[in-house]
């Protein structure tokens, strides 16, 4: 079974070694920085670096934002079930004996 791999947006550079090094920094840096941080790292690598070593940066400061965006959601709602778990809330026999009926 094979899987397709899409073309990054930065074809044009993608055999060129500064596009790896760049995208090698990020993926160090996203070790120590948080991606806001990284995202002005990347803003200051257009001035001072070439332009393959500024979009292999930006890239994966991209894949990064992409993963946190998706992980933070499934995070959250994984929070909210085991919470709601934890205090006995959707099981505790207590809890469903002593709720009253609302009145109309």
């Amino acid at each position: 079974m094979t899987i397709a791999t899409i073309a990054p947006a930065s074809a044009n550079y993608s055999q060129d070694p500064d596009y790896f090094r760049g995208r090698a920094d990020a993926y160090d840096d996203s070790r120590t920085r948080t991606v806001d941080q990284m995202v002005v790292l990347a803003g200051m690598a257009i001035d001072y670096a070439s332009i393959p070593y500024a979009l292999g940066y930006f890239d994966r400061v991209t894949e990064l934002r992409m993963e946190t965006d998706a992980v933070s959601a499934a995070e959250a709602e994984l929070a909210q079930t085991s919470l709601a778990r934890k205090q006995g809330r959707d099981t505790s026999r207590l809890h469903t004996a002593h709720r009253k009926a609302r009145r109309s």
